[in-house]
């Protein structure tokens, strides 16, 4: 697997499906705990539905990228993603005018990157946060106590390179209390001008559908939103034929 130093941090990524005659890039942002195997194959499949590029990469602190270093991250970190990282790693791989395709907090950094004015042909949010819910902390408390009482640590060890330190790197910050303020409604939606299509299961643990409305509501360009029954956090892996359909659908309207 390749890596790239990108604000003097080395990231791992790789290509999917990289052909000279591909119509775009996707370009995909994992969930908190996530990294480039928790997408699965959902990433070469919309790349084959929909003739594009796929670009996958572990963010600093997870996956086999550099380990957190920090005591702990800043309340904005995922502003600092948005608006520092992910520029410097396109144009470092030369990616102009993405699709990105955000779960989570990888969904957040999609929409602040797009609200911010970055090139952005369009963003697919999987279960994003605009605002922070009472709902998603506590999730997050019972995420910890498993952490330390299941099994759980140890399959996050199979993705990541210091499993502790990329768990308590997330689990740490959103628990700050100065996190409940964390709000990109009115600074970063309205500037989001490119397509979205927002994606929400009715049983995510981790937000509400007022996440949907909110960004809808807040949003200036069209925004598409998807309501999944039987679905928890993980719409693409719960549900996915609907999703890759619905995604699917998304991008090829977007290059027509």
């Amino acid at each position: 697997m390749p890596f790239l130093k990108v604000a003097g941090r080395s990231l791992a990524y790789a290509w999917i499906r990289r052909r000279r005659n591909s119509r775009a890039v996707l370009v995909f942002l994992h969930e908190g705990l996530g990294s480039i195997g928790q997408w699965r194959d959902f990433p070469a499949k919309l790349a084959a539905a929909t003739g594009c590029h796929a670009l996958v990469y572990d963010r600093y602190g997870h996956g086999r990228s550099d380990v957190l270093a920090e005591p702990r991250r800043a309340v904005r970190f995922m502003h600092d993603e948005g608006l520092v990282s992910l520029p410097a790693l396109l144009d470092r791989l030369a990616v102009r005018n993405p699709i990105l395709v955000g779960h989570s907090d990888g969904a957040s950094i999609a929409l602040i990157h797009a609200g911010a004015g970055h090139a952005v042909r369009g963003v697919v949010a999987m279960a994003p946060h605009v605002f922070i819910e009472d709902r998603c902390l506590s999730a997050i408390e019972e995420a910890a106590q498993r952490f330390e009482s299941t099994d759980l640590a140890a399959r996050l060890a199979r993705r990541h390179r210091d499993a502790r330190r990329t768990f308590y790197g997330w689990a740490d910050v959103w628990l700050d209390p100065e996190f409940r303020r964390w709000d990109i409604r009115a600074d970063y939606l309205g500037g989001v001008r490119c397509p979205v299509l927002a994606i929400q299961g009715y049983d995510d643990a981790y937000g509400t559908m007022a996440q949907l409305e909110e960004l809808r509501r807040c949003a200036w360009g069209p925004c598409t939103l998807v309501r999944l029954r039987d679905c928890s956090h993980h719409p693409f892996r719960e549900q996915p034929g609907k999703v890759l359909l619905g995604v699917s659908a998304f991008i090829r309207e977007l290059l027509s």
